[in-house]
């Protein structure tokens, strides 16, 4: 046995002890951040009222507003497609990743259209009208109401933690010394016998004696430890409503210095529970008992304090949620000590504590999960409360200002749906299963890892992700229908019921291949109109487990691949597998999916093998610009570029053709060019050059050639290699020594395309080369010549 030498123990020893130390060290690092999150020391009313002074927005906040600013806490400001115009219909793309990813232990995805609907709710909430009403999130089973409601919960507790997220309500502090003590529990005590005797025989110091004469002991002889009686109102109320209603206008405008945020506080719709609202029965009951008491009113106030509210689901406190097997409880919660304190120190029984269940959530959530079994009573007890906003406890009156949540399934909804009271009451939300794409692909990523995006040629699990959204749409949409009123012009692009096109929209995105009148007809009118179709959206089809289980099996089929995963086999997938045959993915789909597929891809290498340089393409625009002002079979010097030009009429059909196509007629190109020349002559230089003082390249009809030029060279970057046979076999032999065999010229070409999608497009090597060859087999050019 080997023994250790006595440095050894010793740096041994030493090891430990700075173990010991890291952990001591990270302890303590832990204990101060849970002191800083979790303290809560009450502050008098008299500092409350400088705080709220000075911060009236935040000191003043209901739960509905507290809900509004939770959510704009986690979720940044949405980004408008039509930034600062009146074409705006207020469909923002929000980043809701604070909100519902991170840090939650099951992340929930909320696509554009329901973060849409949500931010709407709340900025109903600020504006404080919707107070009286339950408000329901309906989806179809595996939609993820649950998780959204437990992740949007949780992040409403975290907030209610930091300082942007303080809230307050009554705290009592009752000063034992200014009351007189415990009154009648002192003469009981004097009366008893065995008290008596247990003060002269059982060891009580005179001192002791005289405690339990002031009454500063309690009823089980343990002496009280505080000169103060101290707790928090039950109900939470808000301390400002410990200010006499009739008082209370004129309270604040004394107190509130900003005429703006005076302004608000007394015209504003969301602050008018501060003006109408009143204590709950026991913080009225303790305040007239203290007025009876005390001559000066400044001495009852001098025992209010304040205090941050504590939200905790786990302790129902703030925020409680109700499971469908939870049993009713209607018996009114009381504390038999308090009770008794309390009533000793008033020598009276005007204070009573008792109150609900529903007292615990005044000012925050209560949360039914499901509209079922136990949840259907809750219901319909709720509507009355919510009506008139007072709950009856015993003989009290207990007013209620709590945000009611809830979730329902569809084929629940018949438990209140044929009750025309609720009518007036149920707000419903919309929560159906994913209609965006790209949010479902980020539940594939979430589930399988960002890594799986490497095995698929890019946008072919975009397609997965389409695929499973077609079953969720509906087949006609009437504001579709009247937008579009040609649809068979897009046959080559997408479905015949444009679906394609709706996700898109969904997504905030335009397609490129919408006609030019199609797009200027998309205006505020029609993108309302089909945002708000949309919420019929999303009830049926592939739910988010179906969705989850077809992408397991999917990748799994090409596990052992090195292939990268292509549009082929994703329509072999859904053609043989059986979960993929138990739902109805509409006709023909995935064969649009797959020309829409290979336009993108098409327009994806042709962008790719356009080169040209800009300073020459625009000296080409300004050479024909100059040229159209001479008759052809003449030569001259463009005062523009300095090149000399033989204006001929081969020079004119030559760039004739490429604007307006190669099948033009002599007469269309000739009418181009006079009208070209027309707009040039009266608008660039006889207005925007001559007066506006802007040089040729600012001109509006230089602008509008040069885009044009530009497109139809990138339209036609593809045709020079199309059916050249080299062009195919260079790209298969690309980092080969074969590569060298062809010429330089076709070298650099192929080079430039590989690379080119590498770097715009976000291929791999072997992608690149792989859908270069697809483009060619499929000889995609002439599928999509001139653009149809």
């Amino acid at each position: 046995m080997t023994k250790k030498t006595g440095n050894t123990v010793e740096q041994e020893d030493l090891i430990s002890s700075k173990r010991r130390a890291k952990r001591l060290e990270a302890l303590l690092e832990i204990g101060h951040e849970l002191l800083e999150k979790e303290r809560r020391e009450p502050i008098t009313f008299n500092d409350f009222l400088h705080l709220a002074a000075t911060d009236p927005y935040n000191v003043f906040r209901d739960i509905f507003q507290l809900f509004h600013d939770m959510l704009h806490y986690y979720v940044p400001n949405g980004v408008d497609d039509y930034p600062a115009s009146t074409e705006s219909i207020g469909f923002h793309d929000y980043n809701s990743t604070n909100l519902f990813v991170n840090g939650c232990d099951n992340p929930f995805f909320a696509d554009r259209l329901f973060m849409n609907r949500l931010m709407g709710l709340a900025e109903g909430f600020r504006k404080g009208t919707q107070r009286n009403n339950i408000f329901l999130f309906e989806g179809p089973p595996g939609s993820g109401k649950s998780t959204f409601l437990n992740n949007i919960l949780e992040k409403l507790e975290s907030y209610a933690k930091t300082p942007e997220g303080a809230t307050y309500k009554v705290h009592w502090k009752l000063k034992l010394s200014k009351l007189g003590g415990y009154r009648r529990f002192t003469r009981k005590m004097q009366r008893s016998t065995d008290f008596i005797r247990g003060l002269e025989g059982n060891g009580h110091t005179g001192e002791e004696k005289e405690q339990e004469e002031n009454g500063t002991h309690l009823s089980n002889g343990v002496k009280y430890p505080e000169e103060v009686l101290a707790f928090s109102c039950p109900n939470h109320d808000h301390p400002i409503l410990m200010i006499p209603k009739d008082n209370r206008k004129r309270f604040l405008n004394a107190l509130i210095q900003d005429p703006e945020e005076k302004k608000k506080l007394f015209s504003d719709k969301q602050y008018e529970w501060i003006f109408r609202d009143i204590p709950c029965t026991i913080c009225s009951s303790i305040f007239k008992s203290l007025l009876d008491i005390l001559p000066d009113p400044m001495d009852v106030y001098s025992m209010i304090y304040v205090r941050r509210n504590f939200f905790s689901r786990q302790m129902g406190e703030g925020i409680s949620v109700f499971n469908p097997g939870d049993m009713v409880d209607k018996r009114p919660i009381k504390n038999p000590t308090l009770q008794q304190l309390v009533s000793d120190l008033f020598d009276n029984d005007d204070v009573r504590f008792m109150f609900s269940y529903l007292a615990k959530t005044n000012n925050g959530v209560l949360a039914l999960m499901d509209i079922k079994e136990f949840n259907i009573e809750r219901l319909k007890n709720y509507h009355g409360i919510i009506s008139d906003g007072v709950h009856k406890v015993g003989l009290h009156e207990e007013r209620i200002h709590t945000l009611f949540l809830g979730l329902v399934n569809p084929e629940d909804k018949k438990h209140y749906d044929d009750v025309q009271s609720f009518q007036d009451r149920i707000i419903p939300v919309n929560i159906p299963y994913i209609l965006d794409y790209n949010t479902e692909i980020s539940i594939y990523f979430n589930k399988f890892g960002k890594n799986i995006g490497e095995r698929f040629l890019p946008r072919v699990l975009n397609n997965f992700a389409k695929t499973i959204i077609s079953s969720r749409l509906r087949p006609d949409t009437p504001s579709i229908r009247e937008w579009i009123k040609t649809p068979s012009k897009y046959s080559k692009y997408v479905d015949k019921g444009l679906l394609l096109l709706k996700m898109d929209i969904y997504t905030g995105k335009v397609p490129s291949w919408l006609t030019e009148a199609d797009v200027k007809a998309f205006d505020k009118k029609m993108r309302t109109a089909v945002i708000k179709d949309s919420k019929v959206e999303g009830n049926s089809g592939f739910s988010g487990r179906q969705s989850l289980i077809l992408v397991d099996r999917f990748l799994a089929a090409h596990s052992g691949s090195d292939e990268l995963i292509t549009m082929e086999m994703l329509k072999k997938f859904f053609d043989e597998d059986s979960l993929a045959q138990d739902v109805d993915i509409p006709d023909g789909f995935i064969d649009s999916l797959s020309d829409l597929y290979d336009y993108e891809v098409l327009q994806e290498v042709k962008q790719s093998l356009y080169h040209y340089n800009e300073k020459q393409l625009k000296n080409e625009v300004l050479d024909y610009l100059f040229a159209i002002n001479y008759e052809p079979g003449t030569t001259k010097e463009c005062t523009y570029t300095g090149h000399e030009l033989e204006i001929t009429e081969e020079y004119f059909d030559a760039f004739e053709k490429l604007m307006i196509g190669v099948k033009s007629t002599e007469a269309q190109r000739k009418e181009f060019r006079k009208d070209t020349q027309s707009d040039y002559i009266t608008v660039a230089l006889a207005q925007e050059m001559r007066v506006e003082n802007k040089g040729i390249e600012e001109t509006s009809i230089f602008t509008s050639l040069y885009e044009k030029y530009i497109r139809t060279l990138k339209e036609n970057a593809l045709a020079p290699y199309a059916d050249d046979k080299d062009f195919r076999r260079a790209i298969v032999d690309y980092g080969t020594k074969n590569f060298n065999s062809y010429s330089s010229k076709l070298q650099q070409v192929i080079e430039l395309l590989l690379s080119n999608l590498q770097e715009k497009y976000d291929y791999s090597e072997q992608g690149a080369r792989q859908i270069g060859i697809y483009v060619i087999d499929k000889n995609l050019a002439e599928k999509y010549k001139n653009g149809n």
